[in-house]
């Protein structure tokens, strides 16, 4: 089982007590987490047992959920868990620094679900007000998220990761180590 720590308690803690884990997407985590918080994403939490720490472990999403599933998956683990009760959204509206390492945008999922809700109501509200054969367009959808969910494969995603608000900053880089050792004379 696990115990609930809110944010004052999470604050009064020495820093080291207790190992950090952000269980959300690595995107999220990027555009804001806690301070000493380890990235290792809820579907990735059973692989990477070996990167727990024996000690105390508190287990912190956006505002909770997740991390009590991921709680939930650990149990059989007997570790000492605790989780981030309102998560890192309670951090932040705590007025506690978070640590920021891209710009702030949407996760790809949910830019999926985004995405995904728009086609199918679009396509159902079409059906019914233009022609029945809109619903194929809400259709296809479905299946394209079915077969997401079953391949792990998401063409959706996939578009969405070109997308220019999803571009990451690009910096010239010299080529070589020769170009390196020119540069600096």
């Amino acid at each position: 089982m696990y115990q609930s720590l809110t944010v004052a308690d999470l604050q009064s803690q020495p820093p080291d007590q207790a190992q950090l884990i952000d269980v959300r997407s690595p995107s999220e985590f990027a555009s804001g987490h806690i301070p000493g918080a380890v990235n290792i994403p809820m579907d990735q939490i059973e692989s990477r047992l070996a990167d727990l720490s024996a000690g105390p472990i508190v287990l912190i999403c956006q505002m909770g959920k997740r991390a009590r599933m991921t709680a939930n998956l650990l149990e059989p683990c007997q570790r000492q868990i605790a989780i981030l009760e309102g998560g890192t959204a309670a951090w932040v509206q705590a007025g506690l620094p978070v640590v920021t390492t891209v710009k702030t945008r949407w996760s790809l999922e949910r830019q999926v679900r985004l995405g995904a809700g728009l086609l199918v109501l679009v396509g159902a509200i079409l059906a019914l007000t233009v022609s029945p054969r809109w619903l194929f367009l809400s259709a296809f959808i479905g299946l394209g998220l079915v077969l997401a969910g079953l391949t792990d494969i998401c063409p959706m995603a996939e578009i969405l990761g070109k997308m220019p608000w999803n571009a990451r900053a690009h910096c010239q880089l010299p080529a070589s180590n020769a170009e390196l050792s020119q540069s600096s004379r």
